[in-house]
């Protein structure tokens, strides 16, 4: 139970209505770097470096992620800062999209449009984001993480699909005019969504029986923003953790971009055929998350020492599945490439639920009123991640195609290094519950043993 001046824990309800603001968060994000990148390149006919730059733009700006997280935890409250967020980043998608209409002029306003608009979505994506996840690490019981990261995912997911299928209804017939409109309504639409599902998530202050108020949010952290960033990466078990993420997310997206030529190159696969491919992995990547939630729920109960393990077992299996792509780039299509990139999805699904899962559990079990600034310093480390990993991968294949003169080799060597970080990551991953004498122990918790509710 919950103990006087502090919030009770979230059931599934509340778990499905932050899953809710995730899925708006992540419409917004689909129309800025799916849809406005493919009309710039297509419709504009602009070089694909500037959409790419763009949107390693918007990753660069979420290094500010612990700022907005550490302002939360002074403020004791984050669904401001959530739905504050989410307002910033679909004011920067309207202004994207209108900068996106002003390239199709001559002149360079259309470019400083979009610098800034880009600008807007990396900081809206980074208060929403941080907080929404820190939110939920703070008040989800540690029975129920693993669980509650897959659904917040996978409701990701499921606002990528209906956003995508639902702006390619409403496009046609396309004009730039249209574009900003749409682009307009989806915002708007995912304003209003995660506006109603936060309501009342955050209980409001109380006055007990002597009628002083009483704050039921959590003790708000104190302490300079500066100050506040070195304790926690005074902490070994975070700092570990910061650079398991960065490793382990910059093997994960450097496949990203690749993937689909290898199939065209080694494979012969069609476009169409290669698009094909990428259902199937992320077919495979929701079968993973949906199987390490039963697990970590059933089986686990979601203890830090289960999490630890399965992100363990995910970057293995990640790693083997890459270097079997490795392999496969040599015999060619003597290896069925179908199966291999399941395979290659599913442990990536197991492994990320697993991690994230992780991720709440050590920003829940560290001093009350730091997950803010915890979350924030892992977000940074998998947004600059994110924003190397398909950029590298793409350069390694090129650099290596010239070295090497053969296409084949070329890919054998990049999928193998991605394996090779796989395999570092989970060495990272077993280190993150070592202790020192300086080190605050990852608590390993008995099936069925909770934490203190946040």
């Amino acid at each position: 139970m919950a103990s006087a001046g502090t919030p009770p824990p979230l059931g599934w309800f509340g778990v499905f209505r932050l899953g809710l603001v995730q899925a708006a968060l992540g419409a917004i994000v689909i129309v800025t770097t799916s849809t406005l990148n493919r009309v710039m390149v297509v419709e504009l006919a602009l070089p694909a470096m500037l959409p790419g730059a763009l949107v390693g733009w918007h990753y660069a700006i979420q290094i500010s992620r612990p700022h907005w997280g550490h302002g939360a935890d002074k403020g004791g409250r984050r669904g401001p800062w959530i739905l504050g967020g989410l307002a910033v980043l679909g004011v920067g998608a309207i202004l994207a999209a209108m900068a996106t209409a002003q390239l199709s002029q001559p002149g360079l306003g259309g470019f400083a449009l979009a610098f800034i608009a880009f600008t807007l979505i990396g900081a809206g994506v980074g208060a929403a984001g941080t907080n929404q996840l820190a939110l939920l690490a703070a008040r989800t019981p540690p029975s129920r993480k693993a669980a509650a990261a897959a659904i917040v995912w996978i409701m990701m997911i499921v606002g990528f699909v209906i956003t995508a299928a639902t702006v390619g209804a409403v496009l046609d017939p396309f004009s730039l005019t249209r574009l900003v409109y749409v682009t307009a309504g989806v915002s708007v639409a995912a304003l209003v969504v995660a506006s109603l599902a936060i309501v009342g998530l955050e209980p409001r202050a109380r006055a007990d029986s002597a009628g002083v108020l009483a704050e039921t949010a959590p003790a708000a952290g104190s302490g300079s923003f500066r100050d506040v960033l070195a304790e926690v990466w005074a902490d070994p078990p975070a700092r570990r953790f910061t650079i398991f993420v960065f490793v382990s997310m910059l093997a994960y997206s450097a496949q990203d971009l690749i993937l689909e030529p290898f199939a065209g190159l080694i494979y012969g696969y069609t476009p169409g055929e290669s698009t094909a491919l990428a259902g199937t992995q992320n077919g495979g990547v929701l079968i993973g998350m949906i199987i390490t939630a039963i697990a970590g729920t059933v089986i686990g109960k979601s203890s830090a020492r289960f999490m630890r393990a399965w992100t363990v077992g995910g970057c293995i299996a990640s790693a083997f599945s890459l270097a079997a792509l490795a392999a496969a780039a040599r015999m060619g299509t003597a290896l069925p490439l179908e199966p291999l990139v399941f395979v290659l999805g599913l442990s990536n699904g197991a492994f990320a639920v697993a991690a994230i899962g992780s991720m709440m559990t050590l920003a829940s079990a560290g001093p009350a009123g730091r997950e803010g600034i915890r979350m924030g310093l892992w977000g940074a480390s998998q947004a600059m991640a994110f924003g190397l990993g398909g950029f590298l991968g793409a350069v390694a294949l090129d650099v290596m195609r010239v070295v090497l003169g053969d296409v084949s080799g070329a890919f054998f060597t990049v999928f193998a290094a991605e394996g090779a970080l796989f395999a570092v990551a989970a060495g990272l991953a077993l280190r993150v519950g070592e202790t020192g004498p300086s080190d605050i122990r990852l608590p390993a918790l008995p099936a069925g043993e909770h934490l203190p509710a946040e």
